[in-house]
């Protein structure tokens, strides 16, 4: 099923191709989540259709091939699975490939995603091939935070803007595509990104119950940090870091809509013992030590360690 909310940029990029305008180079620049690989392989079998009518047909050899990801003149670069960009002997790889001629006769395609993955050197290899395209080739970049992408490659890209689609959207399109589902509980935890939502929604929802009754329990100053910390490394991480920073940010929120700068937010309706309360400048410090620790997953840090001083952090500050 159709993204209804890539309507009209794939009208504005079916309308250049039918024109002779498609641009060598495209930067996909999406809200996380909302569709930008998908257009990226929409726009790759657009012109790789070997019976285009206005649209991909979807039923031809070719539309089957870069569909399955198996088109001889479509290349996907992705960062390995043992680190977290896309390193420059990808972007070598894939320059040497659109050099060459097209098996079918058109257009040569290569996707890089997610493109603000390269470091700087990857950039720099890439580079060349932006400034001289081999004739008949077609780069696709999809990013979500292009600012990471240096002003060389960005000034020699059109860029495509996707916007998080609006909630009744992003649930009818799950519900179409993966079934029914409680989407509106997922998309919560997630934000309105459906693509990033996983096939079992149920997963979901209890993964975001179970940190939020353990940070209850932590900023009422319970539980046991050290085995909560080692449970959540244990499995899906960075949802539950997602989850974390939702559950600051629903207090940040709380807090400045009250009566003061530094109003307090209860953890729960009836504290017992000690004072229960973060302020508004201890709820912003933790929700940058979460964010600081999503961006370093890659990195080779005690991730429970890390995780348990952030736990130690909120049961401390409620406690002060």
């Amino acid at each position: 099923m159709t993204p209804s909310w890539l309507d009209s940029q794939m009208a504005r990029l079916r309308s250049a191709y039918d024109a002779g305008r498609l641009p060598h180079a495209l930067l996909i620049h999406e809200a996380p989540g909302a569709g930008g690989e998908w257009l990226a392989g929409w726009v790759a079998r657009l012109v790789l259709c070997s019976q285009p009518r206005g649209n991909p047909c979807g039923h031809c050899l070719s539309c089957q091939r870069a569909t399955q990801r198996q088109h001889p003149d479509l290349t996907l670069i992705h960062p390995l699975e043992s680190s977290a960009q896309i390193r420059i002997e990808q972007v070598r790889e894939l320059g040497a490939e659109l050099a060459l001629t097209a098996h079918q006769g058109g257009y040569k395609v290569g996707i890089l995603s997610p493109a603000d993955s390269m470091n700087r050197f990857s950039a720099n290899a890439l580079l060349k091939t932006l400034e001289e395209p081999p004739q008949g080739t077609l780069l696709i970049l999809v990013a979500t935070q292009p600012s990471r992408l240096p002003a060389t490659i960005l000034s020699r890209c059109q860029r495509v803007r996707i916007r998080a689609p609006e909630r009744a959207d992003a649930i009818a399109w799950l519900e179409a595509t993966r079934g029914p589902g409680d989407w509106a509980k997922v998309l919560a935890v997630l934000g309105t990104a459906p693509m990033a939502a996983p096939a079992e929604p149920a997963a979901v929802v209890e993964i975001a119950a179970e940190v939020r009754r353990g940070l209850e329990e932590a900023a009422a100053g319970g539980g046991d940090p050290v085995a909560t910390a080692e449970r959540w490394v244990r499995s899906e991480l960075p949802l539950r870091l997602t989850c974390v920073e939702n559950w600051l940010t629903e207090r940040i929120r709380g807090s400045a809509a009250g009566d003061g700068l530094f109003t307090e937010v209860r953890a729960g309706a009836h504290p017992r013992g000690r004072r229960q309360s973060l302020d508004l400048r201890q709820l912003f410090g933790l929700l940058d030590a979460v964010r600081e620790l999503k961006s370093s997953l890659d990195a080779p840090i005690n991730r429970g360690l890390a995780l348990e001083s952030l736990l130690r952090s909120i049961e401390a500050r409620s406690s002060t």
